[in-house]
């Protein structure tokens, strides 16, 4: 069969089995709202928790609902009966400058013009027992065609008082550092919400942005102290390579932590009619075997970053928000350097920033305008395929969101779609501004939620 039509049918296939699971869902959830397992167990709309009346990016209340570990109650008896299970479909239009040819493009895709079934996932969302949540997705890729365990967080809430001071406390167990976080200022849940696997983006990023998702296991401990200050501290591990394969999420090309890699988060918040201020910081330090490569012993990695995030929810008519991020990573690639693959002397640093703010009407409409900077140490081996030998890049984006369901007054009977318009658009691209703009692509995405 023609690759072609083989990748086709293979992909009508996998959408097939997840109409068939979601029409199951549906028959078993007549009040389904946005991630209706949420919805149902809140009995809250889904603009409840998300600006945007869904997606990612949380309100006040989301925050709140996922620091109580996903267990916060409020729907009909009947709706407690029914399983947290939701499902959500994904697909998109991606088109580039200049024609792309990724280095792990399959077979059947074009340089350019493609349209993708990006992902279908089977989600776990919501109270387990009394005190324990669990937010947890398995999803398959269409553009790899990988099944694979994707963004988990299981947790413990509760609540005290000390010296009429309330206290939240909890412990999260989960596959990704940032994953378990409250704010759309860090890596896991930041802007821009949606992706395709033909966009580009440069090839340098911060241990923790990113490079070790779903290949850890980690458990950090956490306390809201009068809805003010809130600290969290843990760990993660590299989960063994036979459990990697399992889950779907083993690479060769990824880090293997020696150990355990120490992780924290401090912020202060505060909401002032309407106006909600949050400035905080994070980081994580671990020693890694670059390339799981343990002949020469440990690169270390030092991770230090500070955030803010400012929201005017004073009415759900206009919604106002701007989210940052500055992430300093401290490099003594000491393995790597003995390995040939650095040729400084092994001390190098790489910085990157994150900025965006939005408008939102009637939580239906959206526009975001964000910007991303990245720029690091020199290193004629470390950075050789890339401009000046440099992990400098610098892009901007803009998206245009269109959300009909998920309010409390919506018409949301079978789904929740968010649909969207993305531009991103390059200075610098790995190094050097020459034909950076090539990268600049243009996407359409929908995403819908049953």
């Amino acid at each position: 069969m023609n690759p072609y039509f083989n990748r086709i049918h293979k992909c009508n296939n996998a959408l097939t089995l997840l109409l068939a699971l979601i029409s199951v869902l549906v028959f078993i959830s007549p009040d389904v709202v946005a991630m209706p397992s949420f919805a149902r167990q809140t009995g809250q709309a889904c603009s409840a928790c998300h600006t945007q009346a869904f997606g990612a990016n949380l309100t006040p209340f989301g925050r709140d609902f996922k620091l109580g570990g996903y267990t916060m109650s409020g729907g009909s008896s009947a709706d407690a009966k029914v399983p947290a299970v939701s499902a959500m479909i994904m697909g998109s239009f991606t088109n580039s400058r200049a024609d792309q040819t990724p280095p792990d493009s399959p077979t059947g895709y074009n340089k350019n013009n493609n349209f993708t079934f990006d992902q279908a996932a089977v989600f776990y969302a919501g109270r387990i027992v009394d005190k324990v949540g669990a937010f947890s997705q398995l999803t398959y890729n269409g553009y790899s065609e990988r099944l694979a365990l994707d963004n988990s967080d299981i947790r413990f809430a509760d609540q005290l008082d000390v010296w009429n001071t309330p206290i939240t406390y909890g412990l999260s167990f989960n596959n990704s550092p940032t994953v378990q976080d409250l704010w759309n200022t860090t890596p896991v849940w930041g802007f821009p919400y949606t992706k395709s696997a033909f966009q580009i983006y440069p090839g340098t990023t911060a241990l923790i942005d990113g490079q070790l998702s779903g290949q850890v296991g980690g458990a950090t401990a956490y306390a809201m102290i009068n809805n003010v200050l809130y600290l969290e501290a843990g760990g993660y591990t590299s989960l063994d390579n036979n459990v990697q394969k399992g889950l779907g999420v083993a690479n060769a090309a990824q880090q293997q932590i020696d150990g355990g890699a120490p992780y924290w988060r401090a912020a202060l918040q505060h909401d002032w009619k309407g106006h909600y201020f949050s400035v905080g910081h994070y980081g994580m330090t671990a020693n890694v075997f670059p390339g799981r490569d343990q002949t020469f012993g440990t690169d270390r990695y030092t991770d230090l970053a500070v955030d803010a995030t400012y929201q005017f929810m004073g009415n759900t008519k206009h919604i106002f928000e701007t989210k940052t991020t500055y992430i300093y990573e401290d490099q003594k690639l000491t393995a790597s350097q003995l390995a040939g693959n650095v040729a400084s002397s092994g001390n190098t640093y790489l910085t990157t920033f994150k900025f965006n703010t939005a408008y939102t009407f009637m939580q239906t409409y959206g526009a975001t305008f964000g910007y991303n900077k990245t720029a690091g140490s020199t290193d004629i081996n470390l950075y050789s395929g890339n401009g000046n030998f440099k992990p400098n890049s610098e892009f901007y984006t803009a998206e245009l969101v269109y959300v009909p369901f998920g309010k409390s007054n919506s018409y949301h009977y079978l789904l929740n779609l968010r649909t969207s318009l993305q531009y991103i658009a390059y200075t610098e691209f790995n190094g050097t501004s020459a034909q950076a703009s090539d990268n600049n692509t243009f996407m359409v995405n929908g995403w819908m939620a049953f």
